[in-house]
């Protein structure tokens, strides 16, 4: 038997295998397609106060090896979310993390604050790094110290598990990851989307409305797998690993680098189950090398590199 668990700020994950916010939707909608509660946790679509539309059409466009898209954070708003997803998702064995995204930072805390009066939430994945919203969003996440502030507003109103996820649209992600920790983030989830855009030559318009959008699927997984690198040879919180995970061996290579756990994302479009499969698949690697215990793979990948030597060309 390989042990599968991991344990971050004291909430326990039977697998190291999540699914990532806005590709799973609440978590409810997928029941007959996958096992929910195989699955290591569910980060939900992001939340805001109040329900948003997102952005208007065309939204989604396919490009090689990924997916742009420029949803701008469309959902039911919390108190929706509360009322009509939660009562189901208290009932999961999975854990539960919500995301959640805003326009100010009272807003995040006023998110939040209506989330700690409610049981069945293990935590909270907080987004200030989306690519495709006028008004928050990535702004947050490029300025260290707005990114900062938001983290110790957010740590001083909840003791459960406090996530930041954090861009790849910066020269230094480990600037970002230092300060989350230093004001309290008990984890991070490293990487976001990265800014992109395609444009149709027929009809010489962008392929979105918003004509850049956040590119995510395999394409981004060299840079993710790097910037996941860079802030594990930074920080001493765990590294929550996303960004163009398709399979197993891509999983493998996360933890190899040092993430304490992967979250799959642009793949559930493709299939549902991808996590269960991937983390029966990291399951399996592990057993047919005797590895009794998947930590055993994580941050022992063999090198004498440091993180300062992979900036020094950024």
């Amino acid at each position: 038997m390989v042990r599968t668990a991991v344990t971050i700020a004291g909430v326990e994950f039977t697998t190291r295998v999540f699914v990532a916010s806005g590709t799973f939707g609440y978590g409810d909608e997928v029941v007959d397609l996958v096992d929910v509660n195989a699955i290591g946790c569910i980060m939900t679509k992001s939340l805001s106060l109040k329900p948003r539309t997102g952005n208007p059409p065309p939204r989604i466009a396919e490009t090689p090896s990924g997916m742009l898209n420029s949803i701008g954070l469309a959902n039911i708003g919390v108190h929706r979310f509360v009322a009509e997803k939660l009562p189901y998702l208290r009932k999961l064995s999975t854990k539960i993390i919500v995301n959640i995204a805003a326009s100010s930072i009272d807003e995040y805390c006023a998110v939040l604050e209506r989330l700690e009066r409610e049981e069945g939430v293990a935590g909270y994945e907080i987004n200030v790094s989306c690519p495709n919203v006028r008004e928050g969003g990535m702004n947050f996440g490029i300025r260290c110290e707005m990114t900062a502030e938001i983290t110790r507003r957010l740590r001083g109103l909840t003791k459960r598990l406090l996530i930041i996820k954090l861009t790849p649209n910066v020269t230094h992600i480990s600037e970002f990851a230092r300060a989350c920790e230093a004001e309290g983030a008990d984890a991070l989830s490293v990487i976001n989307t990265l800014v992109g855009m395609s444009v149709n030559i027929s009809t010489r318009e962008p392929r979105l409305s918003t004509v850049t959008g956040g590119l995510s699927g395999p394409a981004i997984k060299p840079i993710a797998l790097a910037k996941v690198y860079e802030c594990v040879n930074a920080v001493k919180i765990p590294i929550i690993g996303v960004g163009g995970i398709s399979d197993w061996k891509d999983a493998v290579e996360f933890l190899l680098v040092g993430a304490s756990a992967v979250q799959i994302g642009t793949a559930n479009f493709i299939d549902p189950a991808a996590a269960v499969t991937i983390a029966g698949g990291i399951e399996t690697y592990c057993s047919e090398r005797s590895i009794s215990d998947v930590a055993e793979l994580v941050g022992s990948m063999k090198s004498g590199k440091e993180a300062s030597i992979v900036q020094s060309w950024l």
